[in-house]
């Protein structure tokens, strides 16, 4: 569960971070400089946010390693091999799940312009 949340909140912040990014870099130079300083001030917070994360994942790993080797104490070999297997992929499930929600919120978005723009 603490993997899902972790993987959960580094792929929230890394998209968040790449939108405060993307917004920062279209501002235009006439832009107001207020908007320049929030954007940079929201920057500066969600890459701190971001390093707190991936200290997070790391303590998880750590528990994650410490619950598998309890776990290869009382798994049979094929059995041990399974969990690794699951543990693995979870993460890499996640990811992709989320990265398709992103997909999908993007076409819709661009269907949404697409039909107001007719």
């Amino acid at each position: 569960g603490d993997l899902d949340k972790v993987v959960n909140l580094l792929l929230s912040l890394s998209g968040r971070l790449a939108r405060v990014e993307t917004a920062l870099s279209s501002l235009g130079p006439h832009a107001p400089a207020e908007d320049k300083v929030a954007l940079r001030e929201k920057q500066r917070l969600l890459v701190a946010q971001l390093e707190d994360a991936k200290e997070l994942k790391e303590h998880v790993g750590r528990r994650e390693e410490a619950v598998g080797a309890m776990v290869a104490r009382y798994l049979p070999a094929e059995h041990l091999q399974d969990y690794r297997h699951f543990v693995k992929m979870k993460s890499a499930l996640i990811t992709e799940q989320r990265e398709l929600e992103e997909k999908i919120k993007l076409g819709q978005e661009q269907l949404r312009c697409l039909r107001e723009s007719l």
